[in-house]
């Protein structure tokens, strides 16, 4: 099966998936397999939520609405065109997936079978039906995709390599299981915000979004805030009191309850606007419903500090203060071409 058929196959992956946005779902005629495949794929929309509580269907389509503008000619093209595929000798790759947000794994699902190799993959118990919707829609474009795709519930076994998914305990598992395989082991990560104090009120509105889409579950959310010493928060609560309504969701009114008791009976200081605490904390991590932050006095310093901490962290987000970070807004909308933990996948893909 060549480049160029799987490419055309994601495309058209990428024009059925544009029919499903959280405003409207829009049927396309022109789009292959529709009469199979878009009254399932509406129904599994509106079903994720009963098989991950978090997977609503606002959060599936603005996943869904991503990767529909990804998956276009010119991104592919752009995204492989630096890469040689000549010499790759297909291997089977094992892919162990997370299931924080929706389709989180998907990137890593296209980039094996898209570099030439077939995928042998495990999901996540909390998102195991989208993607595999999404792989039986691309055999149903191409059946050739059929001797390429595999799904396991069991252990990864007959496998060449291994990309795995998981938190710091389970990456030390993975790193000894899978110590003879080449393999790309990812860990915790969490991403960051510096602000100067000079940010308009759609800067921080943008940041709100950097924030609570997708609930903050991911490694691409905002959990830690840079401010400079006397920051005012009073901006910055103002701005993000558009993502009121998320206290409205059970399942985060709950986690916000609870981690609130736990900082308040802990005699920690906190900023709360109704629906988000605010802690000045070190660490990289809060928990869902809390951001937490900390003073800088000199940004030399800090960009020192990201620097130490890179391992730690998967995004930046700035308004170009730090090199390379994110514009605000923009974390959970990633390119084709940035790649988890800035590991090129495709270049361990290639290479294998």
């Amino acid at each position: 099966m060549l480049q160029i058929d799987k490419k055309k196959c994601f495309i058209e992956l990428g024009r059925f998936l544009s029919q499903f946005s959280f405003e409207n779902y829009t049927k396309n005629e022109t789009v292959l397999h529709n009469d199979l495949y878009f009254d399932r794929f509406v129904d599994l929309i509106q079903l994720s939520q009963s098989h991950n509580g978090w997977f609503t269907p606002e959060q599936v389509c603005f996943s869904v609405q991503s990767w529909a503008n990804a998956l276009t000619e010119e991104n592919l093209n752009q995204w492989l065109s630096s890469y040689n595929f000549i010499e790759t000798k297909p291997k089977t790759v094992g892919l162990i997936l997370a299931g924080n947000i929706p389709l989180v794994g998907f990137h890593d699902f296209l980039s094996v079978l898209i570099s030439g190799h077939k995928v042998l993959v495990k999901t996540s118990s909390n998102d195991q039906h989208l993607i595999k919707f999404l792989a039986n829609y691309l055999m149903a474009v191409n059946p050739d995709f059929e001797k390429y795709i595999t799904f396991t519930d069991g252990k990864l076994e007959n496998f060449d390599a291994v990309i795995a998914t998981g938190s710091n305990n389970t990456a030390r598992y993975f790193e000894y299981y899978f110590k003879d395989k080449p393999s790309i082991i990812r860990k915790n990560r969490n991403s960051v915000a510096v602000l100067t104090g000079d940010e308009t009120k759609e800067d921080l509105i943008n940041l709100g979004e950097d924030i609570f889409r997708y609930f903050g579950l991911g490694c691409r959310n905002v959990s830690k805030l840079f401010v400079p010493k006397d920051y005012d928060f009073k901006a910055f609560f103002e701005a993000i009191y558009e993502y009121k309504d998320v206290i409205y969701y059970e399942k985060y009114s709950n986690n916000y309850d609870y981690n609130k008791a736990v900082f308040l009976m802990s005699n920690f200081k906190l900023l709360d606007n109704e629906f988000l605490t605010l802690k000045e904390d070190s660490s990289y991590a809060s928990p869902i419903s809390s951001v937490f932050y900390e003073y800088y006095d000199d940004i030399e310093v800090l960009k020192s500090q990201l620097k130490n901490d890179a391992e730690q962290i998967q995004c930046v987000v700035s308004n170009d203060i730090i090199e390379n970070s994110i514009p605000f807004g923009k974390t959970q909308k990633p390119e084709l071409w940035d790649y988890a933990d800035n590991v090129d996948t495709i270049q361990f893909l290639v290479q294998l």
